[in-house]
């Protein structure tokens, strides 16, 4: 009967032990995370410091001087803005997919990462598909907004279909034709296509699988752009597909 009682309580204190840590581990990742937030809401204050951003909505102007950004991060390719979220960033490009996942602007370790292109693009004229990667952040910040493309609300705007890339001192324009979700995979990040065919082929299937019909004419003589992030569960990807306009 007493090693009984003696096997409960010892039994009782691993579980409280274990308990313990957990609790302890769990306050440190909530102290990281906020400290990682906190960290890029700091960087982006001072990006914003360093830009010129010139916007119309009356000509639907815009545009934003992005040369002092060089000098913080030679990395830095250009800035992005989706109408209809709070996405407005400088994108970097960098020689792998996986460093600006676990680092931000200023290339200092941060769980948050930052907005990256994908290291196949060529960013000279010739990207069929230009993909651009952030991260889904429940303060809101990085590409968590882009989920709003999948709403009713957003969808009824369609001043909020529009996406704004501004590489080096060019501006692009573009329009999204489709958006979902998908389990994660390879197919609808690709960059280049072996002819128009497959091209072609690329098209109709992301079309096929918006939510919502654009009614927009996509063919093989567009420039693509695709904006990737995961969804809240983690398990499934966001996805939102446009092509370019001027």
């Amino acid at each position: 009967m007493k090693n009984k009682i003696k096997t409960k309580k010892y039994i009782l204190d691993i579980v409280c032990i274990f308990m313990v840590v957990i609790m302890f581990y769990s306050g440190y990742k909530i102290v990281l995370w906020f400290k990682d937030n906190n960290q890029n809401k700091e960087l982006m204050n001072k990006i914003y410091e360093q830009v010129i951003i010139e916007e119309n909505e009356e000509s639907d102007e815009y545009n934003v001087d992005i040369s002092e950004l060089y000098k913080m991060n030679p990395d830095c390719v250009g800035w992005i803005k989706v109408e209809g979220t709070d996405i407005e960033y400088p994108i970097v490009k960098t020689t792998d997919n996986e460093f600006y996942l676990t680092h931000t602007f200023d290339k200092s370790y941060n769980k948050a990462g930052w907005i990256f292109v994908d290291y196949r693009n060529a960013l000279d004229g010739t990207d069929e598909n230009i993909v651009i990667y952030g991260h889904n952040r429940k303060d809101g910040s990085m590409f968590d907004s882009l989920k709003r493309v999948l709403t009713d609300e957003w969808f009824k705007d369609k001043g909020d279909m529009k996406i704004y890339l501004i590489l080096g001192n060019e501006l692009h324009e573009y329009r999204v034709f489709s958006a979902y979700t998908i389990e994660m995979e390879e197919y609808y990040l690709t960059t280049q296509f072996v002819d128009e065919k497959e091209f072609e082929k690329y098209i109709k299937e992301v079309k096929s699988r918006s939510i919502k019909n654009f009614q927009i004419d996509v063919n093989t003589k567009d420039k693509l752009l695709t904006l990737s992030t995961c969804a809240d569960n983690n398990k499934y990807r966001v996805v939102v597909h446009a092509k370019k306009i001027n």
